[in-house]
């Protein structure tokens, strides 16, 4: 995608490998259902700020029908990812209930991961 070839540059430019960089992920599934894709999209603008020198955004995919979808982050440290990434998500209702898999690893058989449910305060 796009913005995964604008992170490895930007990656690059900062002197760490891209594949270090993208070496560990968290991949959110959450149930969408909703009827335009404004609310994704107003969620969409916020990771690539909020992300900076911890992961980045890259994008995501949706069911065509609109119920539900995912959304991929990558960076040196899932953890990290993951947190930052969780206090934009409690700020959405269709969050509510998502789930992310934090990948410590690339991705293959035997890496660990660990899955944390989005829960809105």
């Amino acid at each position: 995608m796009f913005g995964r070839a604008i992170g490895k540059i930007v990656v690059a430019l900062l002197g760490t490998t891209a594949a270090v960089a993208e070496e560990q992920a968290v991949i959110v599934s959450f149930q969408y259902g909703l009827e335009s894709l404004d609310e994704l999209y107003g969620l969409e603008t916020t990771p690539g700020t909020a992300l900076a020198g911890v992961g980045e955004y890259d994008g995501h995919e949706i069911a065509a029908d609109l119920s539900d979808g995912r959304l991929y982050l990558y960076g040196p440290d899932a953890y990290a990812v993951a947190t930052t990434a969780l206090s934009i998500f409690r700020t959405y209702a269709f969050m509510n209930g998502a789930k992310l898999e934090v990948r410590y690893g690339p991705p293959k058989d035997g890496v660990k991961t660990r899955e944390i449910v989005v829960t809105r305060d």
